[in-house]
């Protein structure tokens, strides 16, 4: 759904609860995938299907900023013509590492036997992924390269360096 002046958020939590989608949502009106992709918007977070931007809608994309919220959203081609468009693309590797990060920690402290506060998990929480994305984002700059490439990048040099301290 799609409302000019943006969403009711308390209106839309209570429809949804009430009948179970947000089509019919009161002062809205319903939008197709393929349109909703293609509205002019500052940040896009594609974040339900695989291959939801493909090379046969990405030239419609009008965002500024794609942050990637679903695993693979955006195609490998697609990709390529973002970047070439100028729009900055924040890969699923990173854009979805909060979820990751905070199974670890949880599973840290189930180790420790120490529960932390939830203003600790979210402070480290911020703290990793702002240095995440720095180093990502500097990287992609200094090389330029697409943070994805980046974060790809540093994934692998992280994991054979890690095999190495492990005699692999």
């Amino acid at each position: 759904v799609i409302r000019g002046s943006g969403l009711d958020v308390p209106a839309a939590i209570a429809h949804v609860k009430d009948t179970g989608r947000l089509e019919g949502l009161k002062g809205t009106e319903p939008i197709g995938h393929e349109d909703l992709l293609a509205l002019p918007c500052d940040i896009l977070i594609p974040a339900a299907l695989e291959a939801a931007i493909h090379c046969g809608n990405v030239d419609d994309v009008r965002a500024t900023l794609l942050v990637e919220g679903a695993n693979m959203p955006v195609t490998h081609m697609a990709d390529d013509r973002l970047q070439d468009a100028g729009i900055t693309v924040v890969p699923d590797l990173l854009a979805n590492a909060g979820g990751v990060i905070a199974s670890y920690y949880e599973w840290v402290q189930n180790i420790q036997q120490f529960p932390w506060t939830r203003d600790a998990v979210i402070s480290r929480l911020n703290e990793c992924l702002s240095r995440a994305y720095g180093s990502v984002h500097q990287a992609a700059e200094a090389e330029s390269i697409s943070m994805r490439t980046a974060a790809y990048e540093q994934a692998v040099r992280r994991t054979l360096r890690a095999m190495e301290l492990r005699g692999y």
